[in-house]
């Protein structure tokens, strides 16, 4: 099968990691959610490793368990500032893009930095409120103890440091094509970005 890849950037919470699988399953990509690699990093580093070091070594098994707690996400946030760490981990991805059969990978700054040369570029944001209403909700279902004033302000510094850093800012591709959920169903999402990546190919 052919090489086909699609880069899926935009903050969290904004509904890129539910729409990249639901776009991988319809049309049989492989995918990778490279804010994994990150969490999985910072979540090492909470355990008291090194952060590049934890980048180097890391493992596929290092991506299972629970890496979606709030004190992991604002490490992971933290971690992916540094040069060295997005050094180690941009080859595991610049290769999982390259493979064949197609893959969609969704994070920060797939569509700028890892795949510049994807054949779709998707940016799926949404408003700090609905970020943050959809975190807590996602949080509070699992048991863990928030409020939704925190989780916003979680929200907004996560955004805020992502944008600034130096390395590899959270932004748009000039080619992306923009899909704001605030007011979209999953469905009208999904479908959405379907039809985007459908024109395409």
């Amino acid at each position: 099968m052919s090489r086909f890849t699609v880069a899926i950037d935009g903050p969290a919470a904004a509904g890129k990691g539910t729409i990249s699988k639901a776009v991988a399953a319809h049309f049989g990509f492989a995918h990778l959610d490279t804010g994994l690699l990150y969490r999985a990093v910072g979540a090492k580093v909470l355990a008291g490793s090194d952060p590049v070091q934890a980048a180097k070594a890391l493992t596929p098994e290092d991506l299972e368990g629970e890496l979606r707690t709030p004190e992991v996400a604002q490490a992971a946030s933290r971690v992916a500032v540094l040069p060295d760490v997005r050094a180690a981990l941009f080859e595991f991805q610049r290769s999982f893009a390259a493979r064949d059969g197609g893959a969609v990978l969704d994070g920060r700054d797939i569509g700028t930095v890892i795949c510049p040369d994807a054949d779709v570029k998707l940016f799926v944001t949404a408003s700090p409120e609905i970020r943050a209403e959809r975190r807590y909700l996602e949080l509070s279902n699992k048991g863990i103890e928030v409020t939704q004033k925190d989780v916003l302000a979680d929200v907004i510094a996560r955004d805020k440091r992502d944008s600034e850093r130096a390395e590899a800012p959270l932004k748009p591709a000039e080619d992306a094509v923009i899909i704001d959920t605030s007011e979209l169903s999953i469905a009208d999402a999904v479908a959405n970005a379907v039809a985007a990546i459908a024109a395409c190919r």
